[in-house]
């Protein structure tokens, strides 16, 4: 063998061995998907992490159970686990698909713009289009919610119920100065470049700061008595992936773009898709008031009981409950 041609085939081989140790270091870090269910017996007889490319972004979502599907659809400042506490019981029940909204958690790569319609595209684009399903179940909540109602306007024909949890709707009754000043992490998540400036490399002690805010303890009704929402593993598991630049700014463009929702559900028709409202203790009423405007048939509105905004892990015995009796076949 000429030196010449030593020299090529040394270069290949070279060329080959770094690829194949990017490809392994690619996978290294893509398990971290992994992170908070590794090891976990429970979770891995009854779920699976799977990725599908849906125009650009890398979805990820977690999938298990039996019976018709039931898609979920996160707020912020969560992910998929945001429904932990409830998947295994809503799985005796249903084929259940949490996702990673795009963007955030550990879908990779960014829609072009944050406002729901967009997202629902998206969401759709993985649960009807790269999965097939169509009469599916939706559910979500906060800002996942107001996906999932863009969702059923959009592709009614997709979807035979819809799960709407805690979150006042952007629209006729709430355009995006009103709903700016409902509370000051809107308005101050609303600011361009602030927040990712403030927040910068403090994200867990920004979440933890964050999440009692908003739960039972710290409304009227709860009280300093009342347990915290979540454990050091879940912050944990959320800080995680909101630590990186490219989702804490998905997740607070989540914020940025409601006056486009506001619009959006404004000029749109009310949806026809049977709706469950489900909102925390306290707060029915005046979500239900954005709410019902928008759907012409909300067959069902609760306020569940002990719990602020984290309804699924505050009660998810009753959360669960309400879900498998409204939106069983």
């Amino acid at each position: 063998m000429s030196r010449r041609i030593f020299r090529r085939v040394a270069a290949t081989l070279t060329a080959a061995l770094v690829l194949t140790t990017a490809a392994c270091g690619a996978e290294a870090r893509d398990a971290s998907h992994e992170t908070i269910t590794r090891g976990d017996e429970s979770f891995t007889r009854q779920f699976r992490h799977e990725f599908a490319d849906v125009d650009g972004v890398r979805m990820h979502y977690v999938t298990g159970g039996r019976g018709a599907p039931l898609v979920l659809l996160h707020g912020w400042p969560q992910t998929w686990y945001a429904w932990h506490r409830v998947m295994p019981a809503l799985a005796e029940h249903f084929t259940v698909y949490a996702l990673d909204l795009p963007g955030l958690g550990d879908s990779t790569g960014a829609p072009p713009t944050y406002d729901k319609a967009t997202l629902a595209r998206y969401v759709h684009g993985l649960v009807g289009g790269r999965l097939g399903l169509r009469d599916v179940r939706i559910a979500g909540h906060d800002l996942g919610a107001a996906v999932a109602f863009r969702y059923a306007a959009q592709f009614p024909q997709d979807v035979t119920k819809l799960a709407y949890l805690d979150l006042p709707l952007p629209g006729p009754a709430l355009d995006a100065t009103a709903y700016r000043n409902l509370s000051w992490h809107i308005a101050f998540h609303s600011q361009k470049t602030v927040p990712e400036a403030v927040v910068g490399d403090d994200v867990r002690e920004y979440l933890s700061l964050f999440y009692p805010q908003v739960a039972y303890a710290g409304t009227a009704f709860g009280g300093p008595g009342a347990p915290p929402p979540f454990d050091e593993a879940e912050i944990g598991e959320y800080a995680r992936t909101y630590s990186r630049p490219e989702v804490l700014h998905g997740g607070f463009e989540l914020y940025r773009t409601l006056g486009q929702d506001a619009a959006a559900n404004t000029e749109a028709k009310p949806i026809t898709t049977p709706t469950l409202l489900m909102t925390a203790e306290g707060l029915l009423e005046p979500q239900k008031a954005t709410l019902a405007p928008r759907v012409a048939d909300l067959a069902r509105a609760v306020e569940v009981p002990k719990a602020g905004h984290w309804l699924a892990e505050e009660n998810p015995g009753f959360v669960t409950a309400e879900l498998v009796g409204f939106l069983k076949p």
